[in-house]
């Protein structure tokens, strides 16, 4: 008998996001007592919270009426605290989502999403980012049985994956619609819109991020495209961020 996969599911749309509760009934239909699931997620929508971990200020760990836990604080704080002391077992695997909109080329940096697997890769645990194309949840069960079998092939066969970090973008289509899977490098946008000014009931100036750029770099091989051609995009990451072609040049410049 195989032992069970302890798996902690995240995100950053909140506990209480149909995304994240439709993973974890995937889960649990799919692989039944084979997998331990804990849910600790935010308490509110925490989307474009990126990499913050609250350090100004105590959290609090509560449990739903359905057993999901939530914190008080970022998508980072949930997986961190759930790795390091609130779980009894390290998590085997760490699963985000299922976000309620793309995440995908310069989305990643700002992603809660994205930032929820990373804690965990971080953390020495393999990770996996699971994000829905477009508002609204269109074929939300599709993509969590699509996020079930990536689940599936993982656990079947992690050689070479066992410290992986990848970002999944799914198609809002019917599951027999979607064409298959593609490996991809991350796409650019162009640069963002600019903020929106308004005015509060007090009078006073306020303003609004305006929305992402579109898509400039989005040929074949990266995730826009991919999606775009009805394809799940399964891009692999990395937390290093040294520009190593640069090296050279600043080490040059001191």
């Amino acid at each position: 008998m195989k032992p069970v996969t302890r798996i902690l599911i995240s995100n950053d749309d909140g506990y209480s996001a149909p995304g994240i509760i439709a993973l974890h009934d995937a889960l649990l239909a799919r692989f039944g007592d084979r997998v331990q699931l804990d849910v600790i997620a935010p308490e509110q929508d925490r989307s474009g919270a990126s990499n913050s971990l609250t350090l100004d200020r105590p959290l609090t760990v509560r449990t739903a009426a359905n057993g999901f836990r939530y914190v008080n604080g970022t998508p980072t704080d949930c997986v961190h605290f759930a790795v390091t002391g609130i779980l009894e077992h390290r998590p085997d695997l760490v699963l985000s989502g299922i976000n309620n909109g793309t995440n995908m080329g310069d989305d990643t940096i700002y992603s809660g999403t994205v930032a929820a697997a990373m804690e965990g890769y971080q953390c020495g645990v393999p990770a996996i980012a699971f994000s829905l194309a477009g508002k609204g949840y269109e074929n939300l069960d599709s993509a969590a049985r699509v996020a079930a079998d990536l689940v599936e092939r993982y656990l079947n066969n992690p050689k070479g994956l066992e410290f992986c970090l990848l970002n999944v973008n799914i198609p809002p289509l019917p599951y027999d619609e979607i064409k298959g899977h593609e490996c991809t490098r991350l796409g650019k946008r162009h640069h963002a819109e600019p903020v929106i000014p308004t005015t509060n009931p007090k009078g006073e100036r306020v303003y609004w991020i305006g929305p992402p750029g579109s898509a400039k770099d989005a040929g074949p091989g990266t995730d826009f495209h991919a999606v775009a051609q009805g394809y799940v995009s399964i891009s692999p990451l990395k937390a290093d961020l040294t520009q190593f072609d640069l090296m050279h040049t600043v080490a040059g410049w001191l």
